[in-house]
Order: C-alpha cells, then structure tokens, then sequence
C-alpha cells in the first residue's frame, strides 16, 4: 500500500524551513485574495511575514468557521487509562525512565470514572494511555470500550499505534475518532526525543494515519508538539499530512490539535517558544487553508487564551481535565502526563462560551443514526 511516506519524502525539512522564511508580504496578499487555498498558500500564512496581516487572518477564520460549524463549540474530556509505558520519550511524563508509581485502572474504576465525567455532562469521551503494549493493548481498549459504549455518545481513543486490523476492531466497537500525533516530523532528531521503545520508530509512526484511513475510522485527529521544534515546518508537514488524508481517505473526517509542551515529571526545556500570538496565526491559517478541518484546543492552553479562541477557529474544548489514570475520582494523586493550564470546571468553561455567544455543544449526534 503506497503510504504519506512516499510522499513526506519528496520534502526536506531544511529547504521547507528557509522556504517559509523567505515569503513575501505580497504572497501573503495575494494568498488572503483567493477563494480557494493550497497546502503552497497554507506555507505562506505560517510565515514571519504574514504576522503583520494578523488581524486580517484572524476575521476571516472567525467568518469562516461561523460559516462552517456555526456559533458552536463541542465538549469533550480525556479519560486517562493508564500511565505505564514502554517508551523513553524525552518530553513526557510518562516515560520509562521515570521511576514512579504506575497505575492501570481496572473494570470497577473505568466505570467509576465514566460517572464522574457523566456527572459534569460530557458524552464526548477521550481514552488516553501510555504505550505499553503488553499490558493496554487491542484488548484491555476493546474491554474498555465495551464498558464504556452505551454511556457515551461518542468515544475517541489516542493509544499506541496499531495495525489495520487493529484499528477494523475499534471501528467496529465503536469508536468514533483515533487521534495520533508523530510529535515532530524532523527526521533527523527525531531519534533524540525518542532513543528507546516502539515509538522510536519514525516510519512507522508517519504511516499510522494510513493504517486508521484503511480501517475506515470515522474521523482522524493530528498534531505535533508544540516545542519540540521550529512549530512552523512542523506545522507544515502536518497540513501536509492532513491533505494527503483527506485526498486519499475522504470519507473520513480531519482535526487539528495544538499541544504545546507543557510541565510534567523529568522533561526537557520547549527547544522552541511558541507565544500566543504564534498560535492565534496557526489556527488562523489552518482555518482560511481549510474551512472543513475541525480545529481542537485542551487545557494545556491558559483560560485567557482558550476565552479568546472561542471566536477565532475553534470547533472543540476539553475541560476540566486530569491528565493522570483514575484523576477524576479514583487515583486523584496518580502520575499525570503533563500540567493542565486551564483549571476551571466544566461548567465555568461552558459558561464562558455562552457568554462568549456560542453554543457549548455536549452531544452533537448519535451512533444510531450511523447504524
């Protein structure tokens, strides 16, 4: 099967790097004057130059997201299954190398969290956990599932990478989205962030959303993350990334996600400082690139930050989020992958987008109509 690979390597970081540098601001003009955009026009709204046309970029993904998605924005919540992991990752709490206590949660405490996510009105779930194959693997998640399915509107997943056929049996039990994220798409340091476990394989991680497209997964999440390295050729590659999915695999849908590096238990120091101002053009020229794409925004992010976003391009929130297995009610003071910045409850988030004059959407359709 002919994968993005074939494709990723007709590119080279360094030249795509100078390239973005060296856009002008007519480029830029001329870009923001077309009706329609192309991964070339996507390039020349990240760049330097294109920051003095922020403002211009920022009303019309506000239009054009309000075109698209309406004054809506969805809810949802992770729900962290476990923290053991196989892999040594530099940025993350959860790697081997951190010589913590690790926890798994069992039937009773899945449930137990589920009902405290219900509680505060979620249906949208997330199920998170580290990469340790030999303990959550295709059957503890298809277990989880299988508790979780009838309490839930929607289910999404962010786990190791797994095979087609793999990824044909989540579909089937019933999930609805598979986010995976390839961290950075900078081949050649890739390694550096990643010396020990599964994940330390670039190639297979970048075929990964091939896989989930072949099994016919109803949306797809990507995503790097934002610090590793240079946030605008990373960037790049990720719309790059996403169009090569949404041209071969367009039954399905596409989001965008935008984790900065955050605190969490022995990793490195950002390589690369995003400020907000970098972010608010990102989410812009993804939105003015492509008006389909679903544009995610989690409590990594501050509530200053996340209040603003509201009108800007954003389609889905987490709130009141625990980044640690069991953080809702079960093992509140387990290890957590990494520092939420946004604190407020779900309720408090909500009101803040209704105040905002959108709507907080909980539940925006339900598996019955797709059966």
């Amino acid at each position: 099967m002919t994968t993005f690979k074939s494709l990723f390597e007709q590119y080279h970081w360094d030249s795509i790097q100078q390239k973005i540098q060296y856009v002008t601001a007519a480029e830029v003009q001329h870009s923001l004057s077309k009706r329609k955009r192309t991964i070339d026009d996507f390039l020349i709204l990240i760049s330097p130059a294109a920051m003095p046309f922020l403002e211009e970029m920022a009303a019309m993904s506000k239009e054009l997201t309000q075109k698209r998605f309406g004054r809506t924005i969805q809810m949802y919540v992770p729900m962290y299954l476990s923290n053991e992991c196989q892999n040594i990752c530099t940025y993350c709490g959860f790697s081997l190398d951190n010589k913590l206590k690790r926890k798994t949660l069992n039937d009773a405490e899945i449930l137990k969290e589920a009902e405290a996510i219900k509680q505060a009105g979620f249906e949208h779930v997330l199920l998170v956990t580290g990469e340790a194959n030999y303990t959550v693997n295709i059957n503890y998640f298809l277990n989880a599932i299988s508790l979780l399915r009838a309490k839930f509107a929607n289910i999404s997943v962010e786990v190791q990478p797994l095979s087609t056929e793999e990824y044909q049996a989540l579909h089937t039990a019933g999930v609805h989205t598979v986010l995976v994220y390839q961290e950075t798409y900078h081949r050649q340091v890739y390694k550096q962030y990643h010396p020990k476990g599964k994940k330390s394989n670039f190639d297979f991680r970048l075929e990964t959303p091939d896989r989930i497209g072949k099994a016919g997964i109803h949306k797809i999440g990507l995503g790097v993350l934002l610090g590793l390295e240079d946030w605008r050729t990373d960037s790049f590659f990720t719309a790059l990334h996403l169009d090569y999915l949404q041209k071969k695999y367009w039954q399905s849908r596409y989001s965008v996600s935008f984790p900065r590096l955050r605190p969490a238990e022995g990793i490195i120091e950002p390589n690369f400082i995003m400020d907000d101002k970098d972010m608010v053009q990102l989410i812009c020229a993804y939105r003015i690139w492509n008006e389909d794409l679903e544009v995610s925004v989690s409590t990594r992010e501050n509530e200053k930050f996340r209040d603003n976003i509201i009108h800007l391009g954003a389609t889905s929130m987490s709130a009141g989020s625990r980044t640690n297995p069991g953080g809702y009610v079960v093992a509140p003071e387990s290890l957590e992958q990494f520092e939420t910045s946004d604190e407020r409850s779900a309720e408090e988030v909500a009101e803040k987008i209704r105040a905002a004059g959108y709507e907080p959407v909980w539940k925006d359709w339900d598996k019955i109509y797709t059966s």
